[in-house]
């Protein structure tokens, strides 16, 4: 037997009937003057009249019962009492449990004890299953940032409830809509009743209708409402300290207060695996509003790379967003590795000129023996080796064949520039008006993007990048052109180390919300790696074309992969909840698009419930039938002949 609950409490005014209607019975009737001959016969109602309180003794009698009955009966019917939890009509039933980031918010169960909500609902979901009836089948179905079949259509009730039993919170922006969408295709391929029920909490992230397409569907909330704070952004840049220039690392934060009162917290910066902040801030978050927070500190040679971990404290119903991941940005001076045929050259004047770039100067020959930072800018001239070192390339002069998937055909004199592409990021802010070249070898540009500057109807710079990673190839010697004495050059040069720079900052991805798969750059060579994070133990992944997927990852941290061959590497990838709607653990209303759609606040759905009303009206009904029946009997006759029989005798 599940809960029983009153859907409307107000009918029970009608029990205040019960008063009037036995106050009618005890209550004398009103007397009258009457003259008579004598009071021999009236001695009973004498004393009657002789009594001082105006009320009589309340004689039981049948037809006070049956009216007392009808009016509770009919004030239960009022109240529309509902069983939660009962029999589950269908034949098939599908169970959609949420086990988004808000289901692992706290909780405090029937017996008062504090658990979570997604505890609630793997209990809720059990009793379902125990309440379905004799021979139905059951479905069940996750609702995560994707909707999942965690167990087929089963009449086996261990493996059903083995399969609510596995279940747990994940750290994603939930998506209930698709898996009501998911249990409604699923049902619609089977014959019989059926029914979809819904084991949520009622926050939902998403304010799309729950389209259960015309099938009975029924929600049962779980989790009593909480005050919730949480980080929903977290940003990294590197920049230097005022007058003194030092590299430092700025932390952006946004804070958001979802109560009705102001939130007094802490937010601190700490470094992965050190137990001791590196910044912190006090901030007075107002009621339902955003705060910004900006934490700094000065890396260490060692900490550039690292993990950061920001947290808001104290922590309140949900753990989850209360964490957000970063990773420590590169230093400000950005690793730039030459390799040319030539001691000196007009691209290595460039980027000398530069005091944000770390130069590393090697010939073609060292360049395959000499380690390079795996996120250093590689600049070629004159050649096009195979080596994968370094993250962002720039080819200039490549010999006559295939570079980096381009075609690199035979020299021409003297073309003329005619466009290029301004909008690419490694060609703004600069013209190529009065740039004159000597000659020039055309370049086989892949893709309709791939030709960034052209000559006629040949390309002389070509766009070879893979994903993270950005190759240009520029088809002539800079030496044997005007360009190095034009100022677009240096404007040049300076783009393409600024978006080396911001590949740099990024690290092999952007930035990544969990539940979303996670794409990492690795060297071209690289075809075997590993990853872990939490709740992820180590993996080996394939890699191909310079980079690899991860599956979606389902818990916020830090996650890390590693390689061995051609050389040893690695990169660190943060994931983070950051969503400002799965933070609002409050719930909303529901939108069930089964028919015409109905209107529903979580945990107050008809379909929730099996209600007694018509019942026990029919029940008053009867009851008063039977009243009027035993009011409006005829009184059976007296036996009068016995009576005759033995006076005479």
């Amino acid at each position: 037997m599940g809960d029983v609950e009153l859907l409307n409490p107000r009918g029970l005014w009608l029990l205040t009937g019960v008063v009037p209607l036995v106050v009618l019975y005890i209550l004398k009737i009103k007397r009258q003057r009457m003259r008579v001959a004598s009071t021999w016969l009236w001695a009973e109602a004498r004393r009657d009249l002789l009594a001082k309180s105006p009320f009589k003794r309340l004689v039981p009698e049948l037809a006070l019962l049956l009216q007392l009955l009808a009016l509770l009966t009919l004030a239960a019917a009022l109240s529309r009492p509902a069983r939660r939890g009962g029999r589950i009509d269908g034949d098939h039933v599908a169970i959609v449990i949420d086990t988004s980031a808000s289901m692992g918010a706290a909780a405090t169960g029937k017996d008062g004890a504090q658990t979570t909500r997604i505890a609630l609902a793997r209990a809720a979901a059990t009793d379902v299953v125990d309440a379905m009836q004799p021979g139905a089948d059951a479905i069940v179905i996750e609702a995560a940032r994707e909707a999942t079949v965690i167990a087929p259509l089963d009449r086996d009730v261990r493996k059903i409830k083995a399969a609510v039993a596995s279940l747990t919170a994940r750290e994603v922006e939930g998506d209930l809509s698709s898996a009501v969408a998911l249990a409604a295709d699923r049902l619609r391929s089977v014959g019989g009743r059926r029914r979809i029920v819904i084991v949520t909490d009622g926050a939902l992230a998403h304010d799309a209708p729950l389209e259960a397409a015309g099938l009975d569907t029924q929600v049962e909330a779980v989790g009593d409402p909480r005050d919730n704070a949480a980080i929903v952004r977290i940003d990294l840049r590197a920049g230097t300290e005022g007058p003194s220039r030092r590299e430092q690392a700025q932390v952006f934060v946004m804070l958001e207060n979802y109560a009705d009162t102001p939130r007094d917290a802490y937010v601190t910066l700490t470094l992965e695996g050190s137990g001791e902040p590196r910044a912190s801030r006090r901030v007075l978050i107002p009621p339902h509003e955003k705060a910004p927070v900006v934490l700094t500190f000065a890396p260490e040679p060692g900490e550039y790379g690292k993990g950061l971990v920001v947290e808001l404290s104290p922590h309140d119903a949900l753990a989850a967003d209360d964490r957000a991941f970063a990773r420590v940005p590169r230093g400000r001076k950005m690793p730039v590795t030459v390799a040319s045929k030539a001691e000196y050259s007009w691209l290595m004047r460039a980027l000398e000129a530069d005091d944000d770039v770390d130069l590393q100067r090697l010939s073609l020959a060292q360049l395959a023996e000499v380690n390079v930072d795996p996120d250093a800018l590689v600049v070629i001239e004159g050649a096009c080796p195979a080596t994968g070192k370094g993250r962002d390339r720039l080819i200039v002069g490549p010999p006559e064949g295939t570079c980096l998937g381009v075609g690199v055909g035979k020299p021409t004199v003297q073309p003329q520039l005619t466009s290029w592409e301004s909008g690419d990021a490694r060609l703004r802010f600069l013209t190529l008006d009065g740039v004159h070249l000597t000659r020039a070898t055309p370049l086989e540009a892949a893709g309709a993007g791939g030709s960034l500057v052209r000559a006629g109807t040949i390309t002389v710079a070509a766009d070879a990048s893979s994903p993270g990673r950005a190759a240009t190839i520029i088809g002539f010697d800079v030496g044997e052109s005007d360009w190095p004495m034009q100022a677009s050059f240096v404007l040049f040069i300076r783009n393409i180390v600024e978006t080396a720079r911001v590949h740099r900052a990024q690290g092999s991805v952007g930035p990544v919300r969990t539940g979303d798969a996670l794409r990492i750059t690795v060297p071209p060579e690289v075809d075997k790696l590993t990853i872990e994070g939490p709740g992820l133990s180590e993996r080996e992944l394939s890699a191909r074309g310079g980079f690899a997927i991860v599956p979606a990852v389902d818990r916020a941290g830090l996650y890390r992969a590693k390689w061995t061959l051609p050389q040893i590497g690695g990169e660190l990838v943060a994931a983070n909840l950051t969503s400002d709607r799965e933070s609002d653990i409050r719930p909303k209303n529901m939108t069930v698009g089964s028919g015409g759609g109905s209107q529903v606040t979580a945990g107050r759905m008809k379909d929730a419930h099996h209600e007694w009303a018509a019942w026990l009206a029919l029940a008053a009904t009867a009851l008063i039938a039977a009243d009027l029946i035993w009011l409006t009997r005829k009184p059976k006759a007296a036996a009068q002949a016995p009576r005759d029989t033995k006076a005479r005798a």
